[in-house]
């Protein structure tokens, strides 16, 4: 095409349509301006309300320094604001050197910072205006003039290398690790000891790591942890300092494009237009304002106490899931309290938990087999934002689901007797026993079962029950139903066909050593007959005192029979006899 002419009209057309182009670029580029400006706004907005967070728990701490009412709240409050005062001072430090930064990156792209007006000005109020020196300098990027300027943010803040920054943004970013380094140990440091006289106790410390590289959050925050266990931290801080450490780190290298182990300052502000840079910059300062105001909460929690919401509670009784028979076990009966409203972090190991239902996480499992040996963390945030993190576990026997009832070829149920029954669901927590054709009672360990009707078989069923409710049928057996057997007669001692002792007064039916059921049979009447000789003798119950004068004159060795009409159980009325001899 260069080496071609072209015509007017085509000369024209070209023209057109570079301008055109350029009409887009600079459409596309203008709304994307624009809403960096908005973001920057928001961060602005954002940075406030974490000031305000933590000037309200200062201001909560100033209070209890002047409660007469409690001179050693007082003395501990005073002690412990020498520590607020230190954590605002570096705190300070941080903010006026990324609002210096601000201000270079503006005045090289030759904008106007010495004019201050809510509305029609870059600074709408400068860093410190309200007397407050932590607020950092509120700006409006709309009436930024260079928006899309990016060279003089890049020189200021990297230099020439992405990958080997060497301009101030190496400075800020030496001072940002310092101060999450600074406000960790101080948190851990500033522990009040016991006595009359407040200090601080030197035996809580924190050795902050220099952490800049991790492979995910569970790989930092594991990191994190293992610095704390190598301190000595007091439980009351773990959580914050994890916390804290965490939002104020940054990957310091990492693959930007196809360039490698590019550093965060390179990345941040590498061709980022004026407002982007300025907005990262904010960024930073939010991330500062944040970490000071959760310090100042967990400061403020040691005298005011913490500040923790609840609107529900419930009862928990806490025990072992699996124990033997005659082992003697404990439970933990209590009352908690808990914010349905407010959703804890329930991690199970390392996983987090995302079934959160009313204030409380749900951790659905499978057992698998053995003990299942359970642990993780609950953590939940009291109204001042501050993070308390405890760790659980508990432990859960897993047996394998299974049901028994042997000896098939004896699976009767007597009519009118109380049959015992003592089924076990193995693996469940508890057992149902369901039958057909028969009534169930419980009584003791065991339950009742009763035939009904004149049907001959009956079923009973075991079924394990689950700690949810659901009921898991295991093995349903067939019964049959019959009468329960004759008894054998007893004179005295002396059963049926043996030899009595004639002077003894009273008769029996029962059963003996070869039927193994405890069942009473009422005599109701009996007649006697003695052999050769001439009558009988009657009577009614168990006592035969009335047939003294026949069993005088038996002679021995002679045959004597009883005839006996006795009730069962189930109220049948049964004829039974028996022949002894004397």
């Amino acid at each position: 095409m260069a080496g071609s002419k072209e015509t007017p009209r085509q000369k024209m057309i070209g023209m057109m349509y570079i301008v055109l182009t350029a009409m887009l670029a600079l459409n596309v580029s203008k709304s994307i301006l624009d809403a960096f400006v908005a973001i920057e706004e928001n961060i602005q907005k954002a940075n406030l309300t974490e000031l305000f967070r933590g000037d309200e728990r200062k201001l909560e701490l100033r209070e209890a320094t002047l409660d007469d009412t409690n001179p050693s709240k007082a003395k501990r409050a005073k002690l412990l604001m020498t520590t607020v005062d230190e954590i605002d001072r570096m705190t300070q430090k941080r903010i006026q050197m990324i609002d210096d930064l601000k201000f270079e990156i503006l005045i090289a792209c030759s904008e106007d910072v010495k004019t201050i007006s809510p509305e029609n000005s870059i600074i709408k109020e400068k860093y410190g205006a309200t007397k407050n020196p932590l607020k950092p300098t509120r700006m409006n990027l709309s009436n930024v003039d260079g928006k899309d300027k990016y060279d003089e943010s890049m020189y200021i803040m990297i230099g020439e290398d992405v990958k080997s920054p060497s301009g101030k943004g190496m400075e800020l970013w030496k001072s940002y690790n310092l101060y999450r380094k600074e406000l960790t140990e101080l948190i851990a440091s500033s522990q009040i000891g016991g006595g009359n006289q407040p200090q601080f106790d030197s035996d809580y410390y924190f050795r902050a790591p220099q952490i800049n590289e991790y492979k995910s959050q569970a790989d930092l925050n594991k990191q994190i942890q293992k610095a704390i266990e190598k301190s000595n931290v007091h439980t009351d801080d773990r959580s914050m300092i994890l916390e804290i450490y965490s939002s104020l780190t940054k990957e310091e290298f990492s693959d930007v494009h196809d360039v490698n182990d590019v550093h965060w300052i390179g990345k941040t502000f590498d061709h980022a237009p004026t407002v982007a840079a300025i907005a990262s910059l904010s960024s930073l300062q939010k991330d500062i304002l944040a970490a000071r105001a959760d310090a100042l909460a967990l400061i403020r929690s040691r005298i005011t106490g913490n500040d923790y919401s609840f609107n529900s509670v419930m009862a928990i009784a806490h025990g072992p899931e699996v124990v033997n028979q005659g082992e003697n076990f404990e439970l933990e009966v209590m009352m908690v309290a808990y914010d349905s409203d407010n959703r804890p972090e329930v991690k199970i190991g390392d996983d987090q938990i995302k079934d959160i239902r009313g204030g409380r996480g749900i951790v659905k499992l499978k057992g698998t087999s053995g003990t299942m040996n359970l642990s993780g963390t609950v953590s939940i945030r009291s109204k001042s934002g501050m993070k308390k993190e405890m760790a659980w576990e508990k432990n859960v026997m897993v047996m394998k689901p299974s049901g028994s009832i042997e000896l098939p070829e004896l699976n009767v149920l007597y009519r009118g007797y109380s049959n015992r029954v003592n089924a076990t669901a193995s693996g469940f927590p508890h057992t149902v026993l369901t039958g057909t054709g028969v009534s169930l009672t419980r009584s003791g360990d065991f339950h009742i079962v009763k035939p009904q009707g004149t049907s001959r078989t009956a079923f009973l069923t075991v079924s394990g029950k689950t700690s949810g409710g659901r009921t898991v049928a295991l093995k349903r057996v067939e019964y049959r139903v019959l009468n329960l057997p004759n008894p054998t007669m007893y004179w005295g001692s002396v059963k049926n066909g043996g030899r009595a002792a004639k002077s003894e007064n009273y008769i029996f039916a029962k059963y003996g050593n070869d039927i193994p059921l405890r069942a009473n049979f009422s005599i109701q009447s009996w007649e006697i007959t003695v052999q050769g000789a001439m009558g009988s003798k009657k009577g009614t119950g168990n006592n035969i005192q009335s047939a003294r004068a026949l069993l005088s004159a038996t002679p021995s060795g002679r045959a004597v029979s009883f005839t006996i009409w006795v009730l069962d159980p189930s109220n049948i009325r049964r004829k039974i006899t028996g022949v002894f001899t004397v």
